[in-house]
């Protein structure tokens, strides 16, 4: 009999992945691409969705041929995504009408702000889970209804159809214009603004405030369930999980009951408190958020706080500013002086996101004295990631008491591409006061996908299968006298109120 395997689509906002994973979870192959960023105005970041897909066409059969598989041997696809990202296509053509709108971009920040105005704010929260911003699709899809020509009546028609990447790339995998499926999870729609967060259906109300047809949405699936089966570019292959980034990493951390968490270090930061069945609504800015759904489950929740510039500040630093010339040099660089000098970044790119939400923001850099060096440059901007971790890390454990929970966050499970720094891991755990795990599969957005992929295809047949290929790699301990945490986690919270506070004359 010829070995088994489980693949990802890791479609991420800077580039796209195929993996290919054995039963132990290890890693067989991979398959990756960058794909190209536009910036067309301050504040905008698209991507173009037909790329995207054509990268996909290319990397499946790369992926295969690496580990030396056929479409035969793949029991399940699961397919993992930037979430919040925005594309609008023809049904009868497959093409999009504009170029997809990414998760960070903020052009939508004045309609935003006419619904809040409006008094909309509390009652779409209550709804969807979300806080009222930009940083959801619905504003985006909003705002490409009312300005690419013809597409409010094409969706009127059921001839122009909305997704976010999974739906675009289950849609083209499934046969495209030729009977492709349009379908979503809880986990993506979940993050539109227009999805009930209690029932997990699409919101009557909730589309009538933001104007949207709702034949030009996708029917919510499962996120673990079987999904449709490839006609391209391998065809014959189940897809069995689509789940959106940062939950597929809660999965890939085998973070599966209420109580384990994870935070994600990649373009973003990310943490996700599992809180199992129980809706948790946050009252410090958090999103109640739907960490995933298995077929013929309820739908499990978690509280989630986002910071949309992680690593992204690192590669603005990189190509922007040319202080570093990789993304790994900000270790080094940053390791050639003690502290930061006094010097504080708040890298609000798409504006301050959880638990602040302020689209509005701009970015600072505050305490530049004559002393300040490139190296304090590069603390402060590893520093920042600390600090947003420690504001969500204090609204998680509040939002526990006010819930009257049982349990709390005590230690921070760590994974994505940043946790490679160990002087990064080192701040967290000081400004957090907490230990920082770090474990031997650092990367765990595909991995969880996989994981998803190979439950529902009967690959593995519980979860403790899969906790037992979780070790920890590294770990840190706390090592900043708490009055000195303190005093720096009061200074940032001063950057960030200024950071709040700015606009232009």
């Amino acid at each position: 009999m010829s070995t088994r395997y489980v693949a990802a689509i890791d479609q991420g906002t800077t580039s796209t992945r195929c993996i290919v994973y054995d039963r132990g979870g290890v890693l067989v192959s991979v398959a990756q691409r960058r794909h190209r960023q536009y910036f067309p105005r301050p504040g905008w970041v698209e991507h173009d969705a037909s790329e995207i897909w054509s990268l996909v066409r290319l990397l499946i059969p790369e992926a295969l041929r690496s580990a030396g598989a056929t479409a035969e041997q793949i029991v399940g696809l699961g397919i993992t995504n930037q979430r919040e990202t925005t594309v609008i296509w023809d049904r009868e053509t497959g093409i999009p009408l504009h170029r997809a709108i990414v998760w960070e971009d903020t052009r939508t920040s004045d309609l935003v702000e006419d619904l809040r105005s409006h008094g909309h704010a509390d009652e779409l929260q209550r709804r969807s889970g979300t806080p009222l911003s930009n940083y959801v699709s619905a504003p985006r899809l909003r705002w490409l209804l009312d300005t690419v020509p013809g597409a409010r009546e094409g969706a009127r028609a059921g001839r122009v159809l909305f997704g976010t990447m999974d739906s675009w790339l289950v849609w083209n995998l499934t046969g495209g214009p030729d009977g492709g499926l349009h379908v979503t999870d809880p986990t993506n729609a979940g993050r539109t603004m227009l999805m009930n967060i209690e029932t997990g259906r699409w919101d009557r109300e909730l589309l009538a405030a933001f104007d949207i047809p709702e034949q030009m949405l996708p029917d919510i699936r499962p996120s673990l369930s079987a999904v449709g089966v490839t006609t391209e570019p391998v065809a014959g292959v189940a897809i069995t999980t689509m789940i959106g980034d940062q939950q597929s990493a809660l999965v890939g951390q085998t973070a599966l009951e209420s109580g384990e968490s994870k935070y994600t270090l990649g373009t973003g930061g990310f943490l996700l408190f599992n809180t199992g069945a129980e809706l948790v609504r946050s009252r410090n800015g958090l999103i109640t958020t739907v960490a995933y759904q298995i077929d013929g489950e309820p739908l499990c929740y978690a509280l989630e706080g986002s910071n949309p510039t992680a690593g992204a500040l690192v590669e603005w630093l990189k190509e922007n500013l040319g202080l570093i010339e990789t993304a790994a040099a900000i270790e080094t660089l940053a390791g050639t002086v003690a502290d930061n000098g006094g010097c504080y970044i708040v890298p609000a790119f798409s504006g301050l996101h959880a638990p602040h939400w302020v689209s509005g923001s701009r970015g600072l850099i505050v305490g530049l004295t004559a002393y300040v060096t490139r190296g304090h440059l590069a603390r402060a901007a590893l520093e920042t990631n600390a600090f947003g971790a420690q504001a969500m890390i204090a609204a998680v454990n509040d939002d526990l008491t006010a819930a009257d929970a049982a349990t709390r966050l005590t230690e921070l499970v760590v994974d994505g591409g940043m946790t490679a720094n160990n002087l990064l891991m080192q701040m967290i755990a000081d400004i957090c006061g907490l230990p920082v795990v770090r474990p031997r599969m650092a990367e765990a957005v595909a991995l969880g996908a996989a994981y998803g992929a190979g439950l529902t295809a009967g690959f593995w047949t519980d979860t403790a299968q899969l906790r037992r290929n979780w070790q920890a790699a590294a770990r840190w301990s706390p090592r900043m006298p708490a009055d000195e945490r303190d005093r720096q986690v009061a200074t940032w919270a001063r950057a960030v109120e200024l950071s709040s506070n700015w606009r232009p004359a």
